[in-house]
């Protein structure tokens, strides 16, 4: 006798998500939005506009400026493009952001709504 398939449904004994603890504090800050603070560092240490850097990574002013504010998930091209506009390495570029995050204690860096907005739909 063949089996008749059950249409997938959310099974019964799984709990919804809830909504963030206020317990747990904020979440971690996003990838995007520690490599976005990072750029507009280099950037602003080297006393650029976004125009003079874009041209030299060819991007758009507005992409590198939603890159900056975290707005974007750049590809590794486009960081690659930014980050030799802004005479840094990948590596080095890629330190600086992980000594960044490495140095917020988990669950209490603060986070915007971009940053809630995902977690909310990863949930």
């Amino acid at each position: 006798m063949a089996e008749t398939a059950r249409p997938l449904t959310p099974a019964d004994d799984i709990e919804t998500p809830r909504e963030p603890s206020a317990e747990r504090g904020p979440a971690e800050p996003l990838w995007r939005d520690a490599l976005g603070q990072c750029l507009r560092r280099l950037r602003l240490e080297r006393g650029e506009i976004l125009v003079e850097t874009a041209r030299r990574a060819g991007v758009s002013p507005q992409y590198l400026s939603e890159m900056e504010r975290g707005v974007k998930e750049p590809s590794s091209e486009m960081i690659a493009a930014v980050a030799g506009a802004l005479d840094v390495t990948l590596g080095d570029l890629t330190l600086a952001i992980a000594t960044t995050l490495l140095a917020v204690p988990a669950g209490s860096a603060p986070a915007g709504p971009t940053c809630q907005a995902a977690y909310a739909l990863a949930a």
